[in-house]
């Protein structure tokens, strides 16, 4: 919930500064020491330069107020017992828009997609409660190549990877009136294991093409089409075909996604997913072991997303709302299904905000994972606003096991913007 900046030339530097104060409460993994009771104070500045310049900094900072281990601090130690940890100060660093020849974003990755998205695709790097990394992806257009490159934390060996696009139509006819009609890309992703606990290595790649085939004001449709693998490890390769379409309006903005897909050998298209931060040291099932040692039967699946935006839309004739849903199902043909559903909306003017996820990893198996999470924010005062949130959470152990713990919070903002 941000208050509306004043309207002026988009040149001129704004700023927002914030402090939230709740009372935080946390069930730890394992239950030992029962509930962890915290004053939790977030302080945050934001500087909005336009479209191609903005700096949001701030981080939450945990004071013990009972509970808890004996012999524990004031401040948790576990938001800030590594180096990848301090990267939360940093929530988004932006330099550069998507028209921009060179761009740069950092802070937390959450949902993000690697371009084509068959190796990385709806990723969060903070899925770990106990892991707070910053990360960062750089894109750069140069001819008829654009390219992307990420690291899931700027400050730590983990998940890094990189996607290189080619426009075949401007390589072999020139610059088009309408870009990226046909295009031809590779992409390739290394887990280092380092950092957030240590983890199996892997590495994975993929090529796709890609051809729109369908272009109309506000509308496209295609087709896509790929391959992957894991470089060095005979008989796992994976294929994949779909269609998707993208819409935008005044106050529709709509991606459309629907694949089919054959993994084999272990190899699958999404393995750094929602849930990647918490696989990597155990996957849903009832193998007990980190997703790349876990066994993945060969077969195929069906995945379906949508990412849908309603802006300035009346609902029943009552008030203006804003809406955001996201979605994606994964279903597999020998009874697995994988579930990443989030909803958010602004209501009464946008006064009051709702947002709520849901993940649920292996339904249909053993072992399934299911995790949810709720925030409620009601500005009742021009500067002063309530904040709720609460959810389900999975703690990694030493030993890689994951145990189960909650969370619940609940206070007032206060901040101001010029």
């Amino acid at each position: 919930m941000e208050l509306p900046l004043p309207a002026s030339s988009a040149r001129r530097l704004h700023h927002l500064a914030r402090l939230e104060v709740t009372g935080f409460a946390l069930l730890p993994g394992g239950g030992t020491g029962g509930v962890e009771r915290y004053a939790q104070l977030t302080p945050m500045l934001v500087l909005d330069g336009g479209e191609e310049l903005g700096i949001n900094l701030g981080a939450p900072v945990r004071l013990r107020m009972g509970g808890g281990a004996p012999g524990v601090g004031w401040v948790r130690r576990e938001d800030w017992d590594s180096l990848s940890d301090w990267g939360q100060v940093v929530r988004a660093l932006k330099l550069g828009s998507d028209a921009s020849p060179v761009g740069l974003w950092a802070g937390a990755l959450d949902s993000y997609s690697l371009l084509s998205g068959h190796l990385v695709r709806r990723y969060s790097n903070r899925a770990n409660p106990d892991y707070h990394p910053a990360g960062a992806f750089l894109t750069g257009t140069l001819g008829p190549l654009y390219a992307e490159v990420f690291s899931s934390d700027v400050l730590g060996a983990r998940l890094m990877g990189a996607e290189a696009a080619l426009d075949l139509a401007h390589l072999f006819t020139g610059p088009q009136e309408q870009p990226g009609r046909y295009t031809l890309a590779l992409s390739a992703v290394h887990d280092w294991g380092r950092a957030g606990g240590h983890s199996p290595q892997v590495t994975l790649a993929h090529l796709d093409g890609t051809a729109v085939v369908v272009v109309r004001p506000g509308y496209e449709l295609h087709v896509l089409a790929g391959w992957g693998g894991r470089p060095g490890v005979g008989g796992a390769w994976g294929a994949v075909a779909g269609v998707g379409a993208d819409a935008v309006t005044p106050t529709l903005d709509a991606r459309l996604r629907l694949e089919v897909r054959g993994q084999h050998g272990g190899f699958r298209q999404g393995l750094f997913g929602p849930d990647y931060e918490l696989a990597r040291f155990r996957a849903a099932g009832p193998y007990g072991l980190p997703v790349v040692e876990a066994p993945f039967p060969d077969g195929f699946s069906v995945y379906g997303e949508a990412v849908v935006g309603w802006d300035a839309v009346r609902l029943g004739g009552l008030r203006q709302r804003h809406l955001h849903l996201s979605l994606a199902v994964e279903a597999f043909t020998w009874g697995r299904v994988d579930v990443d559903g989030r909803l958010a909306a602004q209501l009464a003017e946008r006064r009051v905000e709702v947002a709520v996820s849901a993940l649920a990893t292996g339904v249909g198996r053993p072992g399934a994972r299911y995790l949810y999470s709720g925030e409620v924010r009601w500005r009742f005062g021009g500067w002063l606003y309530a904040v709720g949130q609460g959810g389900t959470l999975l703690f990694p152990a030493p030993d890689g096991a994951l145990h189960p713990g909650a969370f619940a919070s609940l206070g007032l903002g206060v901040d101001h913007a010029r």
